[in-house]
């Protein structure tokens, strides 16, 4: 059992279930004033040699080329009393379709790469004939936000599919690390997790944890690579000190495909950088939800301009957008991300067969390096 709440951690908890429980968002307050320009000025101007940097001191975890503001939980509960902008029918009912029997089509799928959405940041892929997941989350509430979606599999599907599985956790935030989700993952389950999160893991599931900082690379069977990489972000669960654990995204080179999982992040240099560093990225999972309000999202989420800039920085081939269609977190509606970047990329004139906006429960087949069939 985890050591017991501190006083300031139960008081966020139960501010947090008051605003939830009694819905409040009205419009009380006029939003504050936010300029996109100003931010992009700024995230522009942070050197890229800070990404290399040291980011721990006295205890917790920092992005060093840009320090997250902090404004305590009056900015959380201005938020929540703040004006929101107005959404047309579509976008408040617009949702991810969700296709059945996922576990079979995998179990009648030709022993190849793939990549199959599972819902939110859960992905399920299968590369070099290993299979992997990202950030598993099979529960219906990520602590108090309802799933308006299904998962395309549960952890017992998962287990009828492989004995054997690879867990890349980005963060411990309650829609990526999930409690009921890892302790019921298959027995054999090998998890790699960003630094201060290892001992926790370990007491969720007997399987071994890997440990990583950013810029880390583990040697993988077959030649494959795993490297961590920054995100920028931060972190917090009930029990864990604010920033106590790193965040991450990660890189995964096998023998025919660069697949980018961005984990949870605001828009940074970083990915410029990784971009230069590891070209021929084949596809790249970035975070799309969460950025309404911008003035309260705009360091830790990318909206879809942010997302398109993040993908061209990466030079990947593929976009596949995450954690949307899942999760109502932000004052946008759950689906509503997924309309956002398709009509950004239309009016930038993007080719559109590059961004896949996959499914629950869709499977893409990989069928060679830089190449991905729908």
């Amino acid at each position: 059992m985890r050591a017991s709440l501190s006083v300031g951690a139960i008081g966020v908890l139960r501010m947090a279930l008051f605003l939830s429980l009694t819905g409040i968002s009205s419009c009380v307050l006029s939003p504050p004033p936010f300029e996109e320009s100003a931010w992009r000025d700024q995230v522009d101007r942070a050197g890229r040699d800070a990404l290399h940097a040291p980011h721990y001191r006295d205890g917790k975890f920092f992005n060093p080329w840009m320090p997250m503001e902090r404004a305590g939980l009056w900015r959380l509960v201005r938020w929540k009393l703040s004006r929101s902008r107005a959404y047309t029918e579509e976008e408040r009912t617009f949702l991810p379709k969700v296709r059945p029997y996922l576990k079979e089509r995998i179990l009648s799928m030709p022993r190849q790469d793939w990549i199959a959405w599972i819902g939110h940041g859960t992905f399920l892929m299968r590369l070099d004939g290993r299979y992997w997941l990202t950030d598993p989350m099979f529960s219906e509430r990520a602590l108090l936000p309802r799933r308006v979606t299904a998962p395309a599999l549960t952890a017992r599907e998962l287990g009828e599919i492989t004995d054997e599985v690879s867990v890349l956790l980005s963060h411990n935030h309650y829609d990526h690390l999930d409690v009921k989700s890892i302790r019921a993952l298959p027995e054999q389950t090998r998890f790699y997790v960003p630094l201060g999160l290892k001992d926790y893991v370990g007491e969720l599931h007997g399987g071994p944890v890997r440990e990583l900082d950013w810029w880390e690379t583990v040697d993988l069977p077959g030649g494959a690579r795993l490297i961590c990489l920054p995100a920028q972000h931060w972190s917090r669960r009930i029990g864990q000190g604010l920033d106590t654990s790193l965040w991450a995204s990660y890189l995964l080179i096998t023998s025919e495909q660069v697949i980018s999982f961005g984990g949870d992040s605001g828009y940074f240099v970083g990915y410029k950088e990784i971009g230069e560093k590891f070209p021929g990225i084949t596809c790249a999972l970035l975070p799309t939800t969460a950025y309404h309000p911008r003035w309260f999202m705009h360091y830790a989420h990318m909206n879809s301009p942010e997302v398109l800039d993040a993908f061209q920085d990466l030079g990947a081939e593929y976009l596949v957008p995450t954690q949307w269609g899942t999760f109502h977190l932000g004052d946008e509606p759950p689906g509503y991300p997924a309309l956002d970047l398709m009509k950004t990329l239309h009016e930038r004139k993007m080719d559109p067969s590059r961004l896949l906006i996959m499914d629950i429960g869709q499977i893409v087949p990989l069928t060679g390096k830089r190449t991905a069939v729908r």
